[in-house]
């Protein structure tokens, strides 16, 4: 069967893995071979499963299905799912038809296993990818090291812990700071703690700068943004504060509600962390934050849309407002 359901919150492990089936295509005929539908209707669902086999070698169609699973709209009737089943039943072995549902992270979202189409699609080549849990670190490590050498590097223990202790789960950012590593080892092929170091902004440094503001001591705070962009793209930054502000917001509106062990199932963070966190915000109002996290995403908008004249001094106003 050539059927593949993959889900979770990990939505980078997902890419990799559909790069990874695209890659096997034959690159003269992937204008042909390869195909992306959104959701699509029942019409165009069942057309797509239904195509015939190809002389130049496999097909790949990434079929994103949020919707079919996140919204309250049924999209499909008793009869069309049983045309989805029998088409899934006889489908060729040279179309791979994958269907993707990335869930919102640190949303602690899951699907309804109760919905016909994931009874469907849970007997094909069914996949989960969860974001790994920030206090497994020896999961964190071991995808590190595969993904360093993929990218033809070698990191010191001492190094991935480092990374780790800076970055936490974001498989992304590992990424992208593995690029730029690449690139300082050169022509070295072994990368050390002293250079993660040099170029990773941990949490801290983060948390401290975010910690500023929020005890209006704005003008530390700009000089510690400063610093910040020595590593860091401005986009880079903005996208980095807004994900610890918006775990700060769910741990804020949660904590009276929910234990520290709730709390750290739902945010994916270590429960030591989620106390620590919580002790550091008790004097934080809850609007202040929401505030900043406003002001901040008006900024990385006007940033990405290209209405930004200087992106620095827009991120340094976001901040004192």
């Amino acid at each position: 069967m050539a059927v593949y359901f993959f889900y979770g919150d990990e939505d980078y492990n997902i890419e990799l893995e559909l790069e990874a089936m695209r890659s096997r295509l034959n690159p003269d005929f992937i204008s042909m071979s390869f195909q992306t539908l959104d959701n699509p209707d029942y019409a165009t669902l069942i057309t797509a499963l239904r195509t015939p086999p190809m002389m130049f070698g496999d097909t790949l169609i990434v079929i994103n299905a949020e919707d079919y699973f996140l919204s309250n709209k049924n999209f499909f009737d008793d009869s069309e799912l049983a045309d989805i089943e029998d088409a899934i039943k006889n489908n060729p072995e040279s179309l791979n038809i994958v269907f993707v549902v990335k869930l919102p992270r640190d949303e602690n979202k899951k699907l309804d296993s109760r919905r016909k189409l994931y009874k469907i699609l849970s007997k094909t080549n069914s996949r989960e990818f969860p974001t790994f849990k920030t206090y497994k670190t020896a999961e964190i490590a071991a995808w590190i090291k595969k993904h360093a050498k993929s990218k033809d590097i070698a990191l010191k223990d001492d190094a991935v812990e480092l990374l780790i202790e800076q970055i936490g789960n974001n498989l992304r950012d590992f990424n992208t700071e593995l690029e730029k590593l690449k690139l300082i080892a050169y022509p070295d092929k072994t990368v050390t703690r002293k250079m993660v170091g040099d170029i990773c902004i941990s949490h801290q440094d983060l948390f401290n700068f975010t910690e500023l503001i929020m005890k209006n001591e704005k003008d530390k705070a700009l000089l510690e943004f400063k610093k910040l962009l020595d590593k860091k793209h401005p986009l880079e930054l903005l996208a980095a504060i807004q994900t610890m502000i918006r775990k700060w917001i769910v741990l804020k509106t949660k904590s009276s509600s929910m234990t520290p062990a709730e709390l750290s199932k739902l945010t994916g963070q270590h429960e030591f962390v989620v106390k620590q966190t919580l002790a550091k915000l008790k004097n934080t109002k809850l609007a202040d934050l929401v505030k900043l996290k406003q002001n901040l995403f008006e900024v990385e908008y006007r940033i990405k849309s290209a209405e930004s004249l200087d992106m620095v001094s827009e991120v340094e106003c976001a901040i004192i407002r």
